[in-house]
């Protein structure tokens, strides 16, 4: 599957997510019932994915762990904020560099419409 078709079947799965829950839950409740969306779209990912962190001539094993791992291709984020920041789109990028992969998804289900909490950040993006 190519990967802009990967990351437009993970936000239909996240906005479904929203539609049925709304906003005021715990980050949990909506990492769970994503993951359940997931399984029933066929969606391989892994949940809560430990990332060693290289480090000069060492990997750091430090608990490093990303919500989502999609298809070994896509990191997601789920997050239940007021607003998403700066250091929300760093963390999430610097997820990317140490997997080298290209695109991750920063979902912020703590709002009214979940189009608005979604970013797609890139590293390197070559389509």
């Amino acid at each position: 599957m190519e990967i802009n078709m990967l990351t437009e079947k993970i936000i239909g799965c996240a906005i479904k997510v929203h539609r049925n829950l709304g906003p005021g839950f715990l980050e949990s409740v909506y990492q769970a019932a994503l993951a359940y969306e997931l399984r029933k779209a066929e969606i391989p990912f892994e949940k809560e994915k430990t990332l060693p962190v290289p480090y000069e001539d060492i990997i750091l094993d430090v608990g490093f762990r990303c919500d989502f791992l999609v298809d070994k291709r896509v990191i997601v984020e789920c997050k239940c904020v007021e607003e998403l920041n700066a250091i929300d789109d760093a963390k999430l990028l610097n997820y990317l560099k140490i997997t080298k992969l290209q695109v991750g998804l920063l979902m912020n289900f703590h709002v009214l419409l979940l189009k608005s909490g979604i970013r797609r950040i890139v590293n390197d993006f070559r389509g």
